[in-house]
């Protein structure tokens, strides 16, 4: 008797919240690969911690791109004199208030000199991205306290960093890393209604036809609808369009597969990297 063909896995994208609520829910892109195109089939929003944890815990095989970093830089983890494997850092910082976050990382800032007050992942330079320690604009210290702990909590497995269901594999994407190689300095998004502006509608909807085009450095095209399309365009906060660059992250991810689903060889296992990042 022949063996059952495994399940091709549900790729996700998510734009992340730390403290998500009906206005600024997190948001899940969900799809799969088709015939060289990545299908977007719904977007799911939650609106608590709580319920997006619950989701994390039902059963694979899915491959996600998360919009949070996972890890914290290595210069900052060893001047502290935190744990230095990577599960027990996260289980310490965890165990700390944003308000004890707040107050580590800014003295740490405020004994370095001017230029170089925060410290740097790897794989902050090659994606672009906001140093893991910072606190504001954006707040992905805080992104990291609020999703981490979940996704160790729910026991999804992390490539590079720590062992766990191989059916639910979840990576840390950037969806601003895809973003700028279309648009450049140009600006698609908002939280700020007054910024909500014509220019970054046009913006949004160029992106948009590069993706469903595949001009992007991953090549995958990304198939909508043309409500998805209109839907799309129509969030001004851009956090729909952000969880589906986070899905195309996730189909890249899928197509280099299983152990290291893309990630370098090289990768600290302190700090993680960010999935396509010098892809």
């Amino acid at each position: 008797m022949a063996s059952p063909v495994p399940a091709a896995p549900l790729l996700v994208g998510c734009d992340f919240s730390s403290r998500p609520m009906a206005r600024k829910t997190i948001v899940l892109a969900q799809g799969s690969a088709s015939g060289g195109r990545i299908v977007l089939s719904k977007m799911e929003r939650f609106a608590s911690l709580d319920d997006w944890a619950q989701w994390l815990g039902q059963p694979g095989p899915w491959i996600g791109a998360f919009d949070f970093p996972f890890g914290l830089p290595r210069e900052l983890v060893e001047q502290l004199g935190w744990p230095r494997t990577w599960e027990a850092c996260m289980r310490h910082y965890a165990a700390l208030s944003r308000e004890q976050i707040r107050a580590t990382f800014a003295a740490f800032c405020d004994a370095r000199p001017v230029g170089k007050k925060f410290a740097h992942r790897a794989c902050d330079v090659p994606a672009g991205a906001s140093p893991s320690m910072k606190w504001v604009n954006p707040p992905v210290a805080y992104m990291l306290h609020a999703g981490v702990p979940r996704l160790l909590a729910a026991g999804v497995h992390l490539p590079g960093l720590h062992a766990g269901d191989r059916a639910r594999v979840a990576l840390e994407g950037y969806p601003g890393l895809l973003a700028r190689e279309v648009l450049g300095r140009r600006s698609y998004k908002s939280d700020d209604r007054a910024q909500q502006t014509p220019e970054r509608l046009i913006a949004r909807k160029d992106l948009i036809t590069a993706l469903e085009h595949g001009q992007t450095r991953l090549g995958l095209r990304l198939k909508l609808s043309h409500a998805q399309r209109d839907a799309l365009a129509a969030d001004a906060s851009g956090d729909s369009l952000d969880a589906a660059l986070c899905l195309l992250q996730a189909a890249w991810a899928q197509q280099q597969g299983a152990p290291r689903y893309g990630l370098p060889e090289g990768l600290d296992p302190l700090e993680g990297w960010i999935v396509t990042a010098g892809a």
